[in-house]
């Protein structure tokens, strides 16, 4: 600090002389001992300058660094873990067979209520922590609301619910974790609107929505690992 102090005030007062000194060489075309010592100083002052500026850019970048959240860091590797738990019980119908799924993939997508999840470098590459996590809450409580739904659709067709309810309880858990941490950034927890859901006549819409909410889950998982991986590098956590 005593040194950058020191060539701000060397600095300074040099660059008037200079000038004028350098006018009198080039007019007279002569460079002797006199001439020789600001050539010194400039070399002394540019070195200064140089330094001084190398210091505003390291301040500028390490001041516009997002600052380590210790509350909010503690909060990402249970989440993460949490949207794994999520992934595994994602599966809200019976079937295994690549050939009766691939049955399904000319129908037509009837819940538009579903969360559209944004996939684009854009998206990524602009995350706030408080939009995205309030985002995913939102998002979270949907499929709850969706996935409670197709439940009580089951159990009106007197089909097996027991992974339905599985996921619903993971769905809960990630709830409570995001909510704790929108809490920690004194960030107001958003309200979810109730979606339009669609009547179910037959226990072949039952199959149909639950493969569709299924694969639409599966999406939202690897986009909320993926987002919560980038919002705790963001944030500067310690990885381990």
């Amino acid at each position: 600090m005593l040194f950058d102090i020191m060539c701000i005030a060397d600095w300074l007062p040099h660059t008037g002389p200079l000038r004028k000194h350098m006018q009198i060489a080039s007019d007279d075309n002569k460079l002797n001992t006199q001439s020789l010592l600001p050539l010194f100083v400039f070399s002394d002052s540019a070195s200064c300058l140089l330094h001084l500026l190398l210091l505003a850019e390291l301040f500028v970048r390490s001041s516009s660094r997002p600052t380590n959240n210790p509350s909010i860091c503690g909060m990402f590797r249970p989440m993460i873990h949490q949207v794994e738990k999520l992934r595994e019980n994602s599966k809200l119908h019976d079937l295994s067979n690549n050939d009766e799924l691939q049955t399904f993939d000319g129908v037509e997508k009837r819940l538009d209520s579903l969360p559209l999840i944004q996939h684009d470098a854009g998206y990524f590459s602009s995350l706030k922590v408080n939009k995205t996590l309030s985002q995913l809450y939102v998002d979270i409580q949907s499929f709850r609301l969706h996935v409670d739904w197709l439940k009580t659709a089951k159990a009106n067709f007197s089909l097996p619910s027991q992974s339905a309810e599985g996921t619903i309880t993971h769905l809960r858990h990630l709830s409570k974790l995001v909510n704790a941490s929108l809490q920690q950034i004194s960030e107001e927890v958003p309200q979810t609107p109730s979606p339009s859901l669609p009547d179910v006549s037959t226990a072949f819409d039952v199959l149909q929505f639950s493969i569709e909410i299924s694969d639409q889950l599966q999406v939202f998982c690897d986009w909320s690992t993926r987002v919560l991986r980038q919002l705790q590098r963001q944030s500067r956590c310690p990885r381990h």
